[in-house]
């Protein structure tokens, strides 16, 4: 059997492909990388914001096209946009062959394998978790600590999609970084809908700090990098973990979605600007060159010119290094759908535009403060055409931050290494550099995906 499996949306959305994927291969199934030679195809969705879910359904309708086609026999749907609207998605597309959800992987494994007709046993009850398959890179891997999220952010959709937040015991997820690590992979990244209240539901006390100082003993791992943390959740021990830990790096994505208390407010985000402020001083203060990545929303109903220029001196003041911004997206079931003075869209993209600007100027400034400097570089891959190797620092996460380009003029540098780069350049979003030493090991080719063994 041979499938083509579609990942949209995060990077919690791609760990649960990994799990899709491995149980699959375990019952036979081979995963091909063109959807036109599958027998077939599994569109895993993102059905978190407006432009998320157009893309889902795209690719969906591209999916049924080719089975129209006679390219492939089926068409499956799994994750977020499947678990949010799956009523009205068997209404409205009936030629899809099945929908699943998000929240038991075994489950729509074996669905998935009984529907495809495959002939190897289903994963019994006393199996906690699949095989994995990694689909990043080798040397990088997500590592998905809790699900689920109660917040009560009245823009956010994510407690009706994910559901309820629950925690991965720590014993389980030093296992699956051990497995990672054997595999070759050397910077584990920690996602959840809120990684800093991990461990409350498991006995009532947060254990993010703990868990940290468990995954820097697993050999092989030479960086540690959290995301998704929630301000309201941060603590002492967490900053300390940061701090001395030395395979964790001084890096920590900390969403603030907006500094206006009035807009703080409506978003039933728990903060306001003063507990922002001490936090980001107590974050610098304690851990020595720290950098700080946050994610910001900009139209959110009932936002003035006064809440806009609040958040924009903000961000000119270069709080945070590393900065995503999104406008507000109008999503049906939460609280804010209902909210009078919703922003029109043309307002909502300049204020954008204002924003992500402002912060080309704050990234700009930030990286010519790093030329000769001599940085340790994760190098990723070789561009022949620019000739040049492209790499990250450890204030860099995968594809959202910035990257370092090394041309290719004193020798080769292996993939899936790190190097030290002495940086020589600077753009907004990017640092350009040499090689610091001129002793080199041959490349190394882009590895095959790896499969891991079966976790219990």
């Amino acid at each position: 059997m041979k499938v083509n499996l579609i990942t949209l949306g995060c990077p919690k959305n791609l760990v649960d492909s990994e799990f899709l994927q491995g149980g699959l291969r375990l019952r036979g199934v081979e995963f091909v990388a063109e959807a036109a030679a599958a027998e077939a195809i599994i569109v895993n969705t993102c059905g978190f914001i407006e432009s998320a879910k157009e893309e889902s359904i795209d690719t969906i309708l591209q999916a049924l096209e080719l089975k129209k086609q006679g390219a492939c026999r089926q068409v499956f749907v799994t994750g977020c946009l499947s678990e949010r609207y799956a009523p009205e998605l068997r209404r409205e597309l009936p030629e899809v062959d099945g929908f699943y959800g998000n929240r038991d992987l075994r489950q729509i494994v074996n669905g998935l394998a009984l529907q495809m007709r495959l002939k190897h046993n289903l994963l019994g009850e006393g199996v906690s978790a699949v095989a994995r398959a990694q689909l990043t890179p080798r040397h990088f891997a997500y590592l998905k600590i809790s699900e689920g999220c109660e917040h009560p952010c009245t823009f956010c959709a994510i407690p009706q999609i994910r559901g309820a937040f629950r925690s991965t015991p720590i014993p389980e997820l030093v296992a699956e970084a051990r497995q990672l690590a054997a595999h070759g992979v050397k910077e584990l990244i920690l996602v959840a809908q809120d990684s800093t209240q991990y461990g409350l539901d498991l006995n009532g006390r947060q254990q993010l700090a703990p868990l940290l100082q468990a995954l820097a003993a697993v050999a092989g791992l030479e960086w540690i990098r959290v995301m998704y943390a929630y301000p309201y959740h941060v603590t002492t021990e967490m900053i300390a973990a940061i701090a001395t830990l030395p395979k964790v790096v001084k890096y920590l994505d900390l969403p603030i979605q907006h500094v206006s208390d009035r807009m703080l407010k409506r978003m039933a985000r728990r903060v306001n600007r003063q507990f922002t402020e001490e936090l980001i001083g107590r974050l610098h203060a304690s851990i020595p060159n720290l950098v700080l990545r946050t994610s910001l929303i900009t139209g959110f109903p009932g936002e003035t010119e006064e809440d806009f220029q609040s958040l924009y001196d903000f961000v000119c003041a270069g709080h945070f290094a590393r900065l995503g911004v999104f406008n507000y997206s109008h999503e049906e079931n939460t609280p804010a759908y209902t909210f009078a003075d919703q922003v029109p869209e043309e307002v909502k993209r300049e204020r954008y535009d204002l924003l992500v600007e402002a912060q080309r100027q704050v990234a700009l400034e930030w990286n010519r403060r790093q030329i000769g400097r001599e940085l340790r570089v994760l190098i990723e891959e070789y561009d022949e055409q620019e000739q040049a190797y492209c790499g990250r620092t450890q204030w860099d996460c995968p594809e959202i931050d910035h990257t370092v380009v090394v041309p290719a003029t004193r020798g080769q540098l292996p993939i899936g290494e790190f190097s030290s780069v002495r940086i020589t350049g600077a753009r907004d979003f990017e640092l350009t550099g040499r090689a610091a030493s001129s002793r080199f090991t041959p490349p190394m080719a882009a590895p095959a995906q790896r499969r891991l063994p079966v976790l219990s």
